[in-house]
């Protein structure tokens, strides 16, 4: 990662982190939350902070889904439950397990990470923290960045609040939460429906028209919170 002359470097404290996922389709309700997930180093120049980078990542492996139905787009959603099904069927649309023939050991490493390099911090509530004051000072952004999943990568962008712990004049640690999440839309990431073996059945398009119309959302907003702490 580019690193500015006056950044500092803070490593992401990975039991203070969260990764969420809802997607609503108008017969099914899933969330999926994978805590204590994610790892990463963020380089906070806290007089600028335009120029800070960040390369944040979180393991899919640790993602559990949560499902709620119902029968008609008029219904109750009802009971939130953990389904071993939708589980497995997460792992194989997003290829986190080996298989002979269709997945190498080294893709299904690469297909655990969901990873965000941020680019660049904008719309800024104030550029240079050192001009606040107190214990925690308080600052939100859009920041933007490349974001890869299942071996693909798109620019994404968020609105963050950015929470900096001070003790005194030292800059102790980096809260960050996402205000608006990032949208992840399946299709652009090559996430399709595969059977039981892992071969791909059809595209998620073609799959939502069809069988699992009503049942899949197409996109998946994802919102991450985590605390980085001084190196």
């Amino acid at each position: 990662l580019p690193m500015a002359a006056s950044a500092l470097a803070f490593e992401v404290d990975g039991s203070s982190s969260s990764f969420t996922i809802l997607m609503v389709s108008p017969l099914e309700k899933i969330d999926g939350d994978a805590p204590k997930s994610s790892q990463g180093e963020l380089y906070i120049d806290p007089t600028d902070l335009t120029k800070s980078t960040a390369l944040v990542k979180a393991d899919l492996k640790l993602l559990a889904l949560y499902q709620q139905k119902r029968g008609d787009e008029q219904g109750e959603y009802g009971a939130r439950k953990k389904s071993d099904l939708q589980n497995e069927h997460a792992r194989g649309w997003l290829e986190l397990d080996a298989k002979d023939g269709e997945v190498t050991a080294p893709q299904a490493e690469m297909n655990r990470w969901a990873e965000l390099k941020i680019l660049k911090l904008e719309n800024l509530s104030a550029s240079d923290v050192t001009k606040l004051t107190g214990a925690e000072r308080k600052v939100t952004a859009n920041v933007t960045g490349d974001f890869r999943l299942h071996g693909r990568k798109a620019t994404k962008s968020a609105k963050v609040e950015l929470s900096f712990k001070y003790t005194g004049d030292k800059l102790d640690a980096v809260e960050v939460k996402t205000l608006e999440p990032f949208v992840i839309a399946l299709e652009e990431f090559e996430v399709h429906p595969r059977d039981a073996a892992g071969k791909l059945v059809k595209k998620l398009s073609e799959a939502i028209s069809s069988n699992l119309k009503g049942k899949v959302a197409s996109s998946a907003p994802v919102n991450v919170s985590f605390v980085a702490k001084a190196k």
